[in-house]
């Protein structure tokens, strides 16, 4: 998991109170999530910033250096929010944000208004496509950060997971028996609905089969995780679809959870964001789609959607 700007900001609290309890109480959290914190910094770092033992505290001597590092970057990052907020030469700043429809169907609503209310001179440009795009588009420039289920990969990126979506199969009411526990071999013999061949969420779906010969003779692929939804509703077939994203449609009866033997592995939502132009705005704006995903993990139904765990 990647060093974040809470785990920063924890080591600097930890530094000046010399207190693990006191600290928690400071930061509104327990001591467990204190402790997890400074384990993520001296993992990412491969030193022991604290020395810790029977009634003492003391930073070591890479502790002092990480101490006065943390420090400036924080102190750069309350400047630029107060400039982005009220008008310095940051707030013509414009963030060109690329998404799956997966995001944009979800979190995206609460992370634009996040931005809103944190930077509120920023100015967003939103991108629509799929993940193969985005990447390409962040690539060659045209975008800042990207929100998809493969990241860019390159020194010029920075990547991770804010979320996973549980994947269940779906279809029409009137096209499956709602009591079949559906095999991989009842499911090949069925029309089904996927993203083109040699997109990413296709990568997804044709290893489940073990043959991609199987989704040849009866396949109906769209590019629009939207339109492969009408399309299911409408009887064309059966599809893998991120549970959050049809909710909706389970609730109304417009489509129905298939029973089946071999479970769909979880999609994971990767954001990338350029380090070589706007890196500060660019990680506080990545930060804000940390949180805003979380709250969203937090809101949804169980198993649906959930956040990464920090390591132990």
């Amino acid at each position: 998991m990647p060093m974040r700007i809470i785990d920063m900001a924890t080591f600097v609290s930890l530094a000046r109170n010399r207190h693990f309890g006191r600290t928690a109480q400071e930061l509104n959290t327990t001591q467990p999530a204190i402790s997890s914190r400074l384990t993520i910094l001296e993992r990412e770092y491969g030193c022991r910033l604290i020395e810790r033992g029977d009634r003492e505290f003391r930073l070591t001597a890479e502790g002092e250096r990480a101490l006065s590092t943390f420090q400036d970057v924080l102190d750069q990052l309350t400047d630029l929010r107060s400039e982005l907020k009220n008008g310095g030469e940051g707030a013509s700043h414009i963030v060109r944000i690329g998404a799956i429809d997966s995001v944009v169907g979800t979190w995206m609503p609460d992370f634009i208004e996040a931005l809103r209310q944190s930077m509120p001179k920023l100015r967003v440009e939103l991108t629509i496509e799929g993940t193969r795009d985005l990447v390409a588009g962040i690539q060659r420039g045209e975008l800042d950060l990207i929100f998809g289920i493969e990241p860019a990969i390159g020194d010029a990126f920075r990547s991770f997971i804010l979320c996973y979506f549980e994947m269940v199969w779906a279809a029409a009411p009137a096209t499956i028996e709602r009591e079949l526990v559906y095999g991989v071999d009842e499911l090949s013999q069925m029309p089904l609905v996927t993203f083109p061949k040699g997109t990413p969420p296709y990568a997804y779906v044709a290893p489940y089969f073990q043959d991609e010969r199987v989704l040849a003779s009866k396949l109906t692929s769209s590019n629009s995780l939207f339109a492969m939804i009408n399309l299911v509703i409408g009887g064309f077939g059966a599809a893998a679809l991120p549970t959050v994203a049809i909710a909706r449609e389970l609730r109304d009866g417009l489509l129905e959870r298939m029973k089946v033997t071999k479970p769909f592995p979880p999609m994971p939502i990767v954001a990338t964001y350029q380090t070589a132009v706007g890196q500060n705005v660019l990680r506080l704006v990545a930060e804000e789609a940390r949180r805003s995903a979380e709250r969203f993990c937090e809101t949804a139904a169980p198993d649906s959607a959930w956040a990464p765990m920090p390591p132990r």
